[in-house]
């Protein structure tokens, strides 16, 4: 049993319209999934991806309007990381988000990787990592966009950051539970904090790591738009899956057990300090009920709530992406 890397992350924004033409229209990533949110049907669930849908390109987002703003701090996933093919990639985003007037840092060298820091229109904080060539994971499909050459285009998550106010239990559970490995660190960019740690899963790359941040100087995180609702990470297939929610069980680790939500096959649990865990198969995938080339274009729903379509249709505010 091993866990691939990274499967997806799912955000909360307060504007789905906005998010749509951020994700799709400047980031040039693919509308893969228009759906509900199955805990909350009168929320959509928009999934963001590569050309395929790929696990481990995904960024999702429940939209939930009104909803006030993150404060962060700890127990938080702090930063969630986007995947490019080269280092020169970076300035043409960094130029790219100048006339988007997308707020950004400088490039900066993380991890031996060199990166480009960004947020989105809510807050959410972002960075793009250039794999240079780097073994690990393979990357996903660039999505075809006319105004994003195809050899700068965004091809997955990497690295996702996790700022705990201390570390060794949130360590523990990766390692002892999750089988992931330390393989190095480096220093804070935000000031005099200890270094980051850097654990990875399965073949190694940014596709494959957890970065740990310790800031005990800092409140616990107030999610809200912005904020990292929880992250998920790749089980190969059902079987593994299965022995995934024994291995939960063995470990007195409180969880959902086995959830099925028609896409994946998911189990959610908390780490000690409180971040939200989600193991996900990689199988059915996306384009298990309509063709992979209309993927997004209407709202899908699972087996399971298409009887409830209308009800659901009659609750959902209207929602235009163009």
């Amino acid at each position: 049993m091993e866990l691939l890397g990274l499967h997806h992350v799912s955000i909360l924004t307060g504007k789905a319209e906005k998010n749509y033409e951020f994700y799709t229209k400047i980031l040039g990533m693919r509308l893969v999934k228009k759906t509900v949110n199955q805990d909350n049907t009168e929320s959509y669930h928009l999934f963001y991806a590569d050309a395929e849908g790929t696990p481990g390109t995904e960024v999702t987002f429940f939209d939930i309007p009104h909803l006030g703003q993150t404060y962060r701090g700890t127990s938080d996933i702090s930063t969630v990381s986007l995947r490019v093919r080269r280092s020169e990639s970076l300035l043409f985003w960094k130029e790219r988000f100048k006339q988007f007037g997308v707020e950004h840092d400088d490039i900066q060298k993380r991890a031996n990787r060199e990166t480009l820091a960004f947020r989105d229109f809510e807050g959410t904080r972002l960075i793009l990592v250039a794999d240079n060539d780097e073994k690990g994971v393979r990357a996903g499909i660039p999505w075809k966009k006319d105004d994003v050459p195809m050899e700068h285009a965004i091809i997955g998550l990497g690295p996702v950051t996790l700022t705990v106010a201390i570390a060794e239990p949130t360590i523990g559970v990766l390692t002892e539970v999750m089988g992931f490995r330390f393989i190095g660190s480096y220093p804070s960019l935000e000031g005099d904090y200890p270094d980051i740690l850097i654990y990875a899963t399965g073949e190694g790359g940014s596709g494959t790591e957890v970065h740990i941040e310790t800031r005990p100087d800092l409140p616990r995180v107030r999610l809200g738009r912005g904020g990292v609702h929880h992250v998920a990470f790749r089980v190969p297939n059902e079987e593994e899956y299965d022995q995934w929610a024994e291995r939960l069980k063995e470990y007195s680790l409180s969880n959902s057990g086995k959830v099925e939500r028609y896409y994946f096959k998911a189990l959610y649990f908390r780490e000690p300090n409180g971040i939200l865990f989600e193991l996900s198969t990689d199988t059915p995938g996306f384009a298990t009920d309509e063709p992979m080339e209309t993927m997004g274009e209407k709202l899908s729903l699972p087996p399971f709530l298409e009887p409830n379509r209308k009800e659901i249709e009659e609750k959902l505010r209207p929602l235009i992406l163009n």
